[in-house]
């Protein structure tokens, strides 16, 4: 019996120990969830709907636009001119339809002609015109509106159409009458190449209706 309770005496402590509960670990006094900061690297991507490589006379224009229905913008990109060939970038007026490199001067130095539509219902058009001089650099060359030439705007309401021609460049867009009803005509205008003291410049040479 003796040796019984020296036994319980000597479990005790063990009983007692076993019997008592842990406490949980202290939460951070802010009492907020820790969280390991992750490094992200976000790049932004841009969208381009409109692309297209065109060469002539050794020359390359990458010509590229994202085609957004506000703030539109196209670049035009060079490789093979002897000095710079930097990327243009600048804003349209509506979506980039076309694209065509020529050398209408024949001067042995291409140019680029990127066709523009406006968003409005009545899809004016316009140019992005790109000279490289003398194969070494890019330079605009500028469009003359249609009310600097007398009579070219009567009837224009926009639908025009544009295309490299035999040393031109062409632009044709209906006729329409009083009240902006159809007349049944087309206007069609050539454009030349000429070097300006404020820079190149696409003038209109000929005009006619059928």
């Amino acid at each position: 019996m003796f040796r019984h309770l020296i036994a319980a005496i000597a479990l005790l402590p063990l009983i007692v120990a076993c019997s008592k509960q842990q406490e949980p670990p202290a939460s951070p006094a802010t009492g907020e969830p820790v969280t390991t900061a992750q490094a992200t690297s976000e790049v932004e991507t841009v969208e381009i709907s409109y692309a297209q490589v065109l060469q002539l006379q050794g020359v390359t224009f990458n010509v590229i636009s994202p085609n957004a229905t506000a703030s539109n913008t196209v670049t035009v990109s060079t490789a093979g001119l002897e000095i710079d060939n930097s990327a243009w970038s600048q804003e349209v007026d509506g979506i980039v339809t076309g694209a065509e490199v020529a050398d209408l001067n024949v001067d042995g130095s291409p140019e680029v002609y990127v066709y523009v539509k406006s968003n409005g219902a009545d899809e004016k058009g316009s140019v992005v015109a790109y000279v490289a001089n003398n194969r070494k650099s890019l330079s605009i060359a500028y469009m003359a509106p249609l009310s600097d030439t007398p009579g070219a705007a009567d009837g224009y309401l926009g639908q025009d159409e544009f295309a490299v021609l035999e040393g031109v460049l062409g632009r044709r867009f209906p006729i329409h009458g009083d009240g902006g009803a159809l007349t049944g005509k087309t206007r069609q205008m050539q454009y030349r190449l000429a070097a300006g003291e404020a820079g190149w410049t696409l003038k209109p040479d000929r005009i006619t209706e059928f």
